[in-house]
C-alpha cells in the first residue's frame, strides 16, 4: 500500500483524488483552439474571439476554461461513485489508527 493515502481526503473516495491522466495538449496548444488563444494574446476582446468560433462553429464557452487544461480533463463528468477512504474496507483500518 502506498503510505501517501493517509495524506488525502478522507472524507473523498480514492478515485475522485487520483491525478488524471494525460488526455490531451492544453486548450490553448491545441490546434483546433490555438488561433481563438492567440486573438486574445494580441489584445481582442474576447467577445470577439467568441463570435469568431461560433462563425466557425465552434463553442464559444471554449473561452472561459482554463487554457492550460486539457478539454477533456475540463469537460468530462467525473463521477464519484466509491465509498470515501474512511469508509473503503481496503483503507478504513488505517485512518482508525489516526484517531
Amino acid at each position: 500500500q502506498d503510505p501517501r493515502i493517509l495524506d488525502l481526503d478522507p472524507e473523498k473516495s480514492l478515485n475522485s483524488q487520483l491525478k488524471p491522466k494525460d488526455d490531451g495538449p492544453p486548450l490553448r496548444e491545441d490546434p483546433k483552439y490555438t488561433k481563438y488563444f492567440k486573438m486574445l494574446k494580441m489584445g481582442l476582446p474576447k467577445e470577439a474571439a467568441k463570435h469568431a468560433m461560433v462563425r466557425d462553429q465552434l463553442d464559444p464557452n471554449i473561452l472561459d476554461m482554463d487554457p492550460e487544461k486539457s478539454l477533456k480533463s475540463q469537460t468530462e463528468s467525473s463521477v464519484d461513485n466509491g465509498p470515501p477512504l474512511k469508509e473503503d474496507p481496503k483503507y478504513s483500518k488505517y485512518f482508525k489508527m489516526l484517531k
